[in-house]
């Protein structure tokens, strides 16, 4: 990622290297909402698709700390919260696309709602596919429809719990421990969903900030 992109990401301001570590949570959560909305503004402007690129890429470039040090404190349902959920949906599903894959195709067949279609994933959906899937769904919160990016986000999380809930009652009587993460990730994801469909209807009626 170019300098001159990344510091806005990195460093949004000189205000905001004098914020980190500060105890004023009111001064650190204005910049948690002004760095989100100058980064998808600049990205929603620029007509070449190259700044939603960088940003799609960023975590895989760059890792998650930064991104850490702007969002993983603002409120769930805000700009920043929303997006900093999805850039740990992203990380996760990087990291273990195997499992990722695997979790969601038993809970896509488990599912009776409308949460895979809404997903969009390719039926089955391998790794690969589920990689790409986050990515585009990245692509249409800085370049399309941001409230529907935030819906498909929330129905994919609403898959894989379908799908981690399942394979933990699987593996319950014979490997507890493993069952138990499961469930935890389960329950992760169910907030994510809550909040990213919360965050899409805030977008809707113009009360995201």
């Amino acid at each position: 990622m170019p300098e001159q992109f990344h510091r806005p990401v990195r460093r949004p301001s000189a205000s905001f290297d004098n914020l980190v570590g500060s105890s004023d949570s009111a001064e650190v959560t204005s910049v948690a909402h002004a760095t989100a909305s100058a980064l998808l503004t600049r990205a929603r402007e620029d007509a070449t698709g190259e700044s939603a690129e960088r940003l799609i890429a960023f975590t895989a470039e760059h890792g998650i700390d930064d991104i850490a040090e702007l969002w993983a404190t603002a409120p769930a349902v805000s700009l920043p919260g929303a997006l900093w959920r999805l850039y740990l949906l992203q990380l996760a599903i990087h990291s273990d696309p195997q499992t990722s894959a695997l979790l969601y195709e038993r809970g896509r067949v488990e599912l009776t709602s409308a949460d895979a279609v809404v997903a969009g994933a390719p039926v089955p959906a391998n790794p690969e596919e589920i990689v790409a899937l986050i990515d585009t769904i990245l692509r249409g919160v800085f370049r399309g429809d941001f409230a529907v990016a935030l819906e498909r986000a929330a129905a994919f999380c609403r898959v894989q719990v379908s799908g981690a809930t399942h394979t933990a009652d699987d593996y319950e009587k014979t490997e507890p421990e493993r069952a138990t993460g499961l469930t935890t990730r389960a329950r992760r994801l169910h907030t994510y969903a809550g909040d990213l469909s919360a965050a899409a209807g805030l977008w809707r009626s113009g009360g995201l900030s």
